[in-house]
């Protein structure tokens, strides 16, 4: 008998295993099987963890769609059950987050797990505020993401160590700043760079580079890769590429590293951090 957080069946909807099944029902051979509802636009992202999911003996696959809308409308049936939600937070109808808060609304015992493109901070924490358990790169994708949704359903919140430092590196900083308030600094001391005067000479060196190719440079400069440029500027990832390839020249670099260091030598990132 699968799980079933709606209808209240006691221990089998709060994960507390087969054993305790077993001793609810001890005339029943069904065994515990977690619905995972996948909400990816690539269908063939959606596939590869369909796939992964089906091979599990201890998964099923709820449902499988492409955006919000199909998500909601699945969910919102009565007989469609959900202990795990697998979903992207770029999608072609609006954010994943919208997905996650109405899953745990209808289903409040579901446990979302992001997989994006999106490596910042603030979808990091966002998905967190949302509710989500567990924040995966695309870029570090695991081959068997069923692996990852058994060790989430056994009490671990998987991220990726990229997210992980960059969220780390976030509230370390932060709590830099709390303290150094907290004795008592000069507010010139702890202000941020985007918020200090720029010289003439830097004003100067940024007009070199078009708005744009100053949003797509900052991007660079955080560790953001051309399919997650192209979608937090809503821009085709050949349009990127180009921008990237105009400043590259503009700058006499050839690598990302380079740009960035060049940049922040020549004062060109200060806005943007």
């Amino acid at each position: 008998m699968a799980p079933s957080h709606r209808h209240g069946v006691p221990a089998c909807s709060q994960g507390m295993g087969q054993r305790i099944c077993s001793s609810l029902f001890p005339n029943s051979r069904a065994k515990l099987v977690w619905r995972v509802l996948i909400v990816e636009d690539d269908s063939q992202m959606r596939e590869f963890f369909a796939g992964s999911v089906s091979r599990c003996d201890d998964l099923q696959v709820a449902a499988s769609v492409g955006t919000v809308a199909e998500a909601k409308a699945w969910l919102d049936k009565d007989d469609n059950l959900v202990d795990v939600l697998l979903t992207d937070l770029g999608l072609p109808d609006g954010s994943g987050l919208d997905v996650i808060r109405y899953a745990i609304r209808l289903h409040p015992a579901c446990e979302p797990l992001v997989i994006s493109m999106f490596g910042d901070e603030d979808n990091v924490l966002a998905s967190i505020e949302a509710g989500a358990l567990g924040y995966i790169h695309k870029d570090s994708t695991p081959d068997d993401i069923a692996q990852t949704i058994l060790d989430m359903r056994e009490g671990a919140s998987p991220i990726s160590p990229m997210i992980a430092r960059r969220v780390l590196s976030k509230y370390q900083a932060e709590r830099r700043q709390r303290s150094r308030s907290a004795e008592g600094e000069p507010v010139d001391l702890i202000v941020s760079k985007n918020e200090a005067p720029e010289d003439v000479s830097t004003v100067g060196q940024r007009g070199m580079l078009s708005p744009r190719e100053q949003e797509v440079l900052a991007l660079i400069s955080r560790g953001f890769s051309y399919v997650e440029i192209a979608r937090l500027q809503g821009l085709s990832v050949h349009t990127v590429q180009s921008h990237i390839k105009n400043l590259y020249g503009k700058l006499s670099v050839h690598s990302k590293s380079e740009a960035v260091f060049e940049a922040t030598r020549m004062g060109l990132l200060s806005q943007h951090r």
